[in-house]
């Protein structure tokens, strides 16, 4: 046997595979994700490597000898999730039914077995192969012994610990005393991190030396390590960090040979664990799903079978690095050759790279093409370092390239694409026929499973590690734009994305055809959006920056005002922008109870505890005011002008799609979404934005939208009555809930029905509602009481969808988008309790999006036929706002309203109310 030892270090595996994948459940709602990432890592480094002997280790439950050591070791470690905690024995199953010996040694850590081994290993000749992400086993390389981190598909020898800690091997465990570990709890110097620690033993040659030369070290830091001397903690640091390699060990070398899998078993588990490919691999049918039934839609719900994005085969694991074949494209009969391809596709993805990341400023540096999984081509038109070979011209690149790229009969895929479609436009290219986006593909599978981004889908549905712009760019303020980088660099890379983007595509687009609900959010929602979103973000909005810098000037003088107040009121000055500062005033010296605390303990001056704070005290609510305006003019009077695009005179905002969970748009830069609507301060800011010149905004909101969904998905008979009546809903709850004629509600009485609609949709409980309405909690609970049995109706949707959200793990808007509910059975009270609001509110929510979306599809088609000089120019929560000749949308409103209100059907009427001003605060509020 001349193969290497591979020593798995299970433990570290099991919680990289669980943070790495979806929330995956089985049909019996048990979790399965991290033993699905766990059996996908060990069937593909079986096929890389084909062990001649191997061992799967694993830390065992209790203590070890390093809390004898150091009691205080790992004290400060979150206790193991519950849903992982849960897979440790299936997972342990699953590595001995496959044939893998394993071992869990009480008393002592997976890294001391792992040593242990490596040392006999060594002993009988043989190389080391030790799979982990853990940096202590660094310790352990030599010439015969190397780490491999199989996620990042990177191997380390003494050269490769020397490059990533900056010192050899046999340092590391003096650099981990030095350094401590926050994560282990182990006590290392204050202030020392793995570059001091690195440059402290690179000129002493090891800890003892250092040490002994303590008085050498000048400075602050040199005082702190001589202090820490004094305290004896860094030779138990040092005792901590080292792994034992001395154990006796349950089996010998000899005995960690693969046996072969049981296949019966492997097939009683996979079909446990609902690992359906899995299963057909071994021979066995897939075991089926029994329905499930949802009382609280109006339409059929499609089986289930796990808690996350389809099953558990989206993942794909290759058996080695993706390789891309890269062309270059520098003379005329290269970019001919290309253009052909592309004609002749049936789809090719495309990507851009670009001088800067903001689109409507940035200039095209190069495209790049896939038309064929493995072959990517780069077309450089903008590289322009010094030396850099000569480039085909943009314009000649555009011309040849214009009719495949604005053909809408040729489909195109990117990744992110709407960035794409920005940059080219601002170069007079105008591209259709995108019909896929492997962002929203992701997205759309599960909005909240993980990033979307092309790196993390590469290496979640690839196992690929994607080169990194920073790998040729660099970092920090060495960082260069890509006109720097170097043609053969950035044809790597460029053609990489483009190939790994067609690749994602292929893996992922049937996956979302699994599921013809998703299919469905996908084809007639989320990918139509996209030229709609680009063309708002390609058009802006006028701001008048001479007003902001009045209204900032004002902020300044009530900020001002407010200081003074505070100061008054806290007896002495302070900062008012420091949390430490503003503690000591509030507990220290006014002695105001301690409503909640930070993570570190101290106690908190969040903005929840600051409100519960106000009804004791004046300064609380003079602190909030004084942050929301500070707030207002960091964000927007002082940083709108400046966001002012010299080239069109208009700020141009990003809005993303595949942020918000529940389907949401979401807008950076500015964040449109969190201007404040019913403060003066909010309103004054929305009278910054304007309408060019002979024009007028038209703003058009739908009024109570969530609302109207509780009434349409509960379909309670006087909820939907009161709507289809057109009656006051919150005057209307009032009166059912106090049993008397609408006339007779009170201004405190609509209040209170007003917070508890509202509440109820975000899942407010009676405790949250007591303390909006300042009233004792029964009071509340028996208000919220009251309100249910007025309305059976909702809380029997609110009992079915939790009931639902259980039994399925996610729940559905209107148009079949899913939220899935990862902790919707957790034995953690909190969690659980989360997860059940966030069920109530997602359909909601989302299904509020879904319309809006929907809304701006269709309008945008529409103004493009019948009144082309008008433009959708923002989207915020439920309003859209436009802009044209103000003649011309004082016609268009009603149309637009209507068009609006018949998206779909409902079983209350949905309102949208429209508005026309010179600026966005006087059309909105019309």
């Amino acid at each position: 046997m001349n193969g290497p030892l591979v020593l798995i270090d299970g433990s570290s595996w099991l919680f990289r595979a669980y943070h790495a994948l979806p929330p995956l459940t089985n049909p019996a709602g048990q979790p399965t994700g991290a033993v699905f990432g766990m059996g996908n890592m060990l069937r593909r480094l079986s096929k890389d490597y084909l062990p001649e002997r191997i061992c799967v280790v694993f830390d065992a439950p209790g203590k070890t000898f390093r809390e004898a050591i150091y009691a205080e070791y790992k004290a400060n470690r979150d206790e193991t999730p519950e849903d992982l905690s849960v897979q440790f024995a299936p997972i342990i199953e699953m590595a001995e039914a496959l044939g893998l010996p394993v071992i869990q040694m009480s008393g002592v850590e997976a890294d001391d077995v792992i040593g242990t081994l490596t040392r006999q290993g060594r002993a009988a000749g043989l190389d080391v192969l030790i799979v982990t992400s853990d940096k202590d086993m660094a310790q352990l390389v030599d010439e015969h012994v190397s780490l491999l981190d199989t996620m990042k598909n990177r191997r380390m020898d003494p050269a490769g610990v020397v490059e990533k800690f900056g010192v050899p091997p046999a340092l590391i465990i003096d650099m981990l005393a030095l350094m401590g570990d926050t994560s282990d709890n182990i006590p290392g110097v204050p202030g020392v991190g793995p570059v001091t620690a690195a440059k402290w033993l690179n000129t002493y040659g090891s800890l003892d030396v250092l040490v002994e030369n303590a008085e050498k070290i000048g400075g602050k830091i040199g005082d702190k390590f001589r202090a820490h001397l004094a305290t004896g903690l860094l030779p138990v640091a040092k005792d901590l960090a080292t792994i034992r390699c001395e154990l006796e060990m349950p089996l010998t070398i000899e005995a960690l040979v693969p046996r072969a899998p049981d296949v019966e078993k492997l097939a009683a588990l996979y079909k446990r664990m609902g690992f359906h490919r899995w299963l057909e691999e071994l021979g066995g049918a897939p075991a089926s799903a029994e329905p499930v039934a949802a009382k609280s839609f109006d339409k059929p719900v499609t089986a289930y079978t796990t808690i996350a994005s389809p099953a558990q085969s989206e993942i794909v694991v290759p058996t080695e690095q993706i390789k891309t074949r890269v062309e270059l494209v520098l003379d005329d009969a290269a970019l001919e050759a290309l253009a052909l391809k592309l004609e002749s596709a049936e789809l090719f993805c495309f990507d851009t790279e670009t001088d800067s990341l903001e689109s409507n400023q940035a200039n095209l540096v190069g495209l790049a093409f896939a038309v064929e999984a493995g072959h990517g081509w780069y077309v450089p038109v903008g590289h322009n370092y010094m030396g850099a070979p000569a480039q085909l011209s943009l314009e000649k690149v555009l011309n040849r390239l214009r009719g495949v790229m604005e053909d809408d009969s040729r489909a195109k895929v990117g990744q992110h694409i709407k960035f794409d479609l920005n940059v080219l436009a601002r170069h007079g290219l105008h591209v259709r026929g995108v019909r896929h986006d492997t962002m929203l593909q992701s997205y759309v599978i599960d909005a909240a499973g993980s990033r979307h981004d092309m790196d993390t889908l590469a290496q979640k549905y690839l196992g690929h590690t994607t080169i990194a712009f920073s790998d040729v760019a660099g970092k920090g303020k060495n960082q260069i734009t890509f006109n720097q980088v170097a043609l053969d660099v950035a044809a790597d890379y460029s053609a990489e994305d483009a190939d790994i983007t067609l690749r994602l595509h292929q893996t992922l687009y049937p996956r979302v055809c699994e599921i013809e609900a998703l299919k469905r959010v996908y084809e007639t929602i989320e990918m139509p959006l996209v030229p709609v979103l680009a063309q708002m973000e390609q058009t802006g909005v006028r701001v008048d920056a001479a007003l902001l810098g009045r209204i900032s000037a004002e902020l300044a003088t009530r900020m001002a005002q407010i200081q003074t107040e505070v100061f008054k009121e806290a007896g002495q000055e302070f900062n008012l922008g420091s949390p430490k500062q503003l503690q000591h005033i509030l507990y220290e010296k006014l002695q105001l109870p301690v409503l909640g605390k930070t993570p570190k303990g101290d106690p908190s001056t969040a903005e929840d505890v600051l409100e519960e704070l106000a009804a004791q005290h004046a300064l609380p609510r003079l602190i909030l005011e004084w942050r929301g305006m500070s707030k207002l003019r960091s964000t927007y009077t002082e940083s709108l002008p400046l966001q002012i695009n010299p080239r069109t005179g208009r700020i141009h905002t990003s809005y993303h799609q595949a942020v918000a969970a529940t389907g949401r748009l979401s807008s950076q830069d500015p964040n449109l979404q969190n201007i404040p609507i019913r403060t003066a301060e909010g309103r004054r800011i929305r009278q910054a934005f304007i309408a060019a010149s002979g024009c007028a905004l038209l703003s058009i909101d739908y009024s109570q939208i969530e609302l109207r969904l509780m009434a349409h998905f509960s379909g309670d008979e006087k909820l939907v009555q009161a709507f289809i009546d057109g009656r006051d809903i919150h005057q209307a709850t009032a009166a059912e809930v106090h049993g008397i004629a609408l006339d007779q509600v009170s201004g405190e009485q609509r209040r209170a029905a007003k917070a508890t609609n509202f509440g109820l949709i975000y899942g407010m409980s009676a405790f949250g509602l007591a303390r909006q309405l300042g009233i004792p909690r029964g009071e509340a609970q028996a208000y919220i009481d009251t309100f249910f049995a007025r309305y059976p109706g909702v809380k029997e949707f609110m009992d079915n969808t939790r009931e639902f959200a259980r039994r399925a793990g996610y729940v559905e808007t209107l148009f079949g988008r899913r939220l899935y509910l990862p902790n919707i059975n957790s034995k953690n009270a909190n969690f659980r309790q989360y997860a059940e609001r966030t069920a109530i509110n997602a359909p909601l929510q989302g299904t509020a999006a879904d319309l809006i979306k929907l809304a701006m599809i269709d309008l945008k088609a529409f103004l493009e036929q019948k009144a082309p000089d008008t433009r959708m120019i923002m989207q915020v929560h439920d309003e859209l706002i436009f802009e044209g000749p103000e003649a011309e949308l004082q016609s268009l409103a009603p149309e637009l309203a209507r068009r609006m209100c018949e998206i779909t059907a409902l079983k209350v009427p949905l309102i949208a109310e429209p508005g026309l001003g010179a600026n966005w605060d006087a059309a909105h509020n019309v």
